[in-house]
């Protein structure tokens, strides 16, 4: 019985502050969308750039002293230095057959010997592929012997790091503001639906009913603005992803992309957005001050 009426009180707040509730929703649900579309943005974003980082190698070049049988030695203290996944050899043969094939002449033809040195190309792991952590192991690289040149795209990863922290800053901000008005309007609603139950909460607390008792109705009206805020702000970001994936063709559609579970996250946010706002509301305004007011 107790569980009927709290259900019961917990829905009756939307006739009692139907435009308020209204209001709450609306806002709850574009919080939810541009906080959704936020995170599919960053998360497809870092994809994006992650996608640059994998292609940046640094190239390492050996001095003429450094012989076919002496690079196995050097592979392997390569692979021993942190951050280094791998180190695939360039025989100055080889550099010479890459340089026709991508320049169409024969270099030796030209010169009459060859002039390319042999060389390693080395990948990173995965949080090695930023400025900082590259030029540590460029250092390292140009202190070991039989090493002649490091080289790397230095400049790509500087500006894909400053991006990044641009791009990390405005979306922490601008998604910050937006929980903080979704908190604050559910919280707003449920004061108003406080207000106008004053009398029947002064009442209820006369008669012996619980602090817990209380305060159930309410925080099941603001789950129950969040659950309907998430619901439809990610059935909105369903149908932005479908609309662009047919817009973008196949060749960009793996970047607007959405798993399953996102959609069922939203809502499980929303209903815990509404949890916290309609908590902070009951917690501040059931009080002995505005019972008895």
């Amino acid at each position: 019985m107790a569980v009927f009426y709290i259900l019961k009180e917990g829905f009756s707040g939307f006739k009692r502050a139907r435009l308020s509730s209204i209001i709450s929703i609306f806002t709850m649900t574009i919080s939810l969308l541009l906080l959704g579309l936020f995170v599919i943005i960053y998360r497809n974003t870092n994809q994006f750039i992650q996608a640059f980082r994998d292609k940046v190698e640094m190239e390492v070049f050996l001095s003429a002293e450094v012989t076919d049988s002496l690079s196995a030695g050097m592979k392997m203290q390569f692979l021993n230095m942190p951050g280094i996944v791998s180190a695939s050899y360039i025989s100055k043969d080889d550099a010479a057959k890459i340089f026709k094939k991508e320049f169409g002449e024969d270099i030796t033809a030209v010169l009459d010997f060859n002039p390319l040195p042999a060389s390693f190309k080395l990948k990173f792991a995965s949080d090695y592929k930023n400025s900082d952590s590259a030029k540590v192991i460029h250092d390292a690289l140009m202190k070991i012997r039989g090493v002649d040149d490091v080289v790397y795209r230095k400049a790509l990863l500087e500006i894909l790091d400053r991006r990044v922290k641009t791009f990390v800053g405005a979306s922490a901000a601008i998604g910050l503001t937006l929980l903080i008005a979704a908190i604050f309007l559910v919280s707003n609603t449920i004061r108003l639906t406080i207000y106008a139950k004053r009398k029947m909460i002064t009442t209820m607390k006369l008669v012996g009913a619980t602090r817990g008792f209380i305060r159930m109705p309410f925080l099941i009206e603001g789950m129950l603005q969040g659950f309907i805020g998430g619901a439809l702000a990610a059935g909105l970001i369903y149908g932005i992803i479908f609309a662009a994936q047919h817009f973008v063709g196949n060749d960009l559609s793996e970047f607007f992309t959405v798993e399953i579970y996102f959609y069922a996250a939203m809502i499980l946010f929303g209903i815990f957005l509404g949890l916290i706002g309609s908590g902070w509301s009951v917690k501040r305004f059931i009080s002995e001050k505005i019972v008895m007011g």
